[in-house]
């Protein structure tokens, strides 16, 4: 197939986990023969923070404004089999309307963010999507399953909700063998309504295990949050450097995004990242998470402070390397970049029939 992808960004991971999904998508999709073309906007956020300037899967391309996407790129989006854009994407709501006039192939949206994508839709926020858009998109593929598909298709009116979840590529993350630095680690951008749990899971326990050692690692942390000694802070890591932190850990913390949580079904990328790398995960709850790992056996969950420090003081290397061992084993059967780009273009020519076309 010939796909185009219009997403937020793939050279840039600073302060998104965008572009981890889409490079594995890429590097997937041209592995298995596809064509793939990504349109990136350029913003000055990200072209101060590009840690992959040119991917060397398929063709990238970066676009000024929204009249140089479409002066540009109308061939490419007009005659691709599939064009898929993305959530987030700068003036969203202009460049679905322009995909969905001007592609003869199947447009599908991709939400890696869909329970804020929701909540802003109620709110009338139309930032990236509108409720129009929503059934003009013959396909939306979503970051979260279970109950928020039926409802996307209810309440909303897209023709075809279907979940389609982050990954993660085996050949970046693994075990690597080394002695780990750090007793518990968190990697990810600073959000307001996570910090409380990422305070109770890990700085709270930090502060009362002075003997063990910490880490958080991502951007926009205030300079008001008030660090423990024993907590090292890493303000950005590019993806080529998460294998490795996730590798310098006893066990790695999973912190859910409130709006995540209330939805269900929205597994982080970071959760299939560490365990690749056969790191044992202590998540925050949420529903559906049993749905990906089995708990207790591939996940560990904590709901406090003292669950956490209890992790880290009992559970000895033995049962913790099996608890890393079979998360990895599941990962590589389920959640890698080569499986979510199979779902992908099964999705995408199961659209081709009931539209009266011939898949490519």
């Amino acid at each position: 197939m010939d796909i185009v992808f219009v997403g937020l960004s793939v050279t840039s991971s600073w302060g998104n986990g965008h572009a981890t999904n889409y490079r594995g998508l890429m590097r997937a999709l041209e592995a298995a023969g596809h064509v793939v073309t990504f349109l990136e906007r350029d913003m000055p956020w990200y072209a101060g923070q590009r840690d992959l300037p040119a991917p060397p899967w398929g063709e990238t391309f970066l676009y000024g404004s929204f009249d140089e996407l479409t002066r540009t790129h109308a061939d490419r989006v007009r005659e691709a089999d599939a064009v898929i854009v993305g959530s987030y994407v700068p003036q969203g709501v202009a460049v679905g309307n322009w995909v969905c006039r001007t592609a003869r192939g199947v447009t599908a949206f991709y939400d890696i963010d869909t329970p804020v994508t929701l909540e802003k839709l109620e709110a009338g926020d139309q930032e990236y999507l509108s409720r129009e858009l929503v059934r003009r998109y013959e396909l939306y593929l979503s970051f979260t399953g279970g109950p928020t598909l039926e409802r996307l298709e209810r309440e909303f009116g897209s023709p075809r909700a279907r979940a389609f979840y982050c990954m993660v590529d085996p050949d970046g993350y693994y075990p690597d063998g080394r002695e780990p630095r750090w007793d518990l680690g968190y990697l990810g951008t600073y959000s307001a309504d996570r910090q409380p749990s990422l305070d109770e899971l890990l700085l709270q326990p930090a502060m009362a295990e002075s003997s063990r050692r910490f880490a958080v690692a991502g951007p926009q942390y205030p300079q008001t949050i008030d660090w423990p000694l024993n907590v090292e802070r890493i303000e950005h890591l590019p993806p080529p450097r998460h294998g490795g932190f996730y590798n310098a850990q006893r066990f790695t913390l999973n912190v859910t995004r409130t709006q995540m949580i209330q939805a269900g079904c929205s597994p982080s990328v970071r959760l299939f990242e560490a365990a690749a790398c056969a790191v044992p995960v202590i998540s925050d709850r949420w529903t559906g998470l049993g749905e990906f790992f089995r708990l207790d056996s591939e996940i560990l969950i904590a709901d406090d402070r003292d669950q956490v420090r209890g992790y880290l003081r009992d559970i000895a290397d033995p049962q913790r390397h099996d608890i890393g061992r079979r998360a990895r084993e599941r990962v590589l059967r389920d959640h890698t970049a080569h499986a979510r780009a199979a779902e992908l273009v099964a999705l995408l020519q199961s659209v081709e029939p009931a539209l009266g076309r011939s898949p490519t």
